[in-house]
């Protein structure tokens, strides 16, 4: 994406005091967010094309899934461990990330035990409601 074209998306945002902007054009998806009254950030930006592949479902395999839109944080804060590891075994209710929706910050805790065989979204990554975060192995 061009930066002259950027630069008129951020004054839109700011001709119609719009705090998020999200557009897709050309395959490319991009998201605007104002953290303060006069300067936008970018969020995210996916260089590829967008893809809505839903992952297969794996034999036996339990999934975990967004309850919510968001952005997905692995751990409680930067620089801190994340709540699980691919290979972590972990029971029901114990905490697994952590979804930020409209500045407020929600533990996400497993319903059901098993041993954490994929990790499907990465730090800082927007997710959408029902999209499935881990896989699980039963215990």
């Amino acid at each position: 994406m061009e930066f002259e074209k950027l630069k008129e998306f951020i004054n839109f945002m700011n001709e119609n005091s719009l705090c998020e902007l999200e557009i897709e054009e050309e395959g490319k998806k991009i998201r605007l967010k104002k953290f303060s009254e006069n300067q936008p950030v970018i969020v995210s930006h996916a260089a590829q094309p967008v893809k809505e592949e839903k992952p297969a479902k794996r034999e036996g395999s339990i999934e975990i899934k967004s309850p919510m839109v968001g952005t997905f944080y692995r751990a409680p804060s930067p620089g801190a461990k994340p709540y699980v590891e691919i290979g972590d075994v972990i029971k029901s209710g114990d905490v697994v990330c952590i979804i930020e929706a409209m500045k407020l910050m929600n533990e996400i805790k497993a319903e059901i035990g098993g041993k954490v065989t994929e990790v499907l979204v990465e730090n800082g990554q927007p997710v959408e409601f029902g999209q499935t975060l881990f896989v699980l192995e039963p215990a």
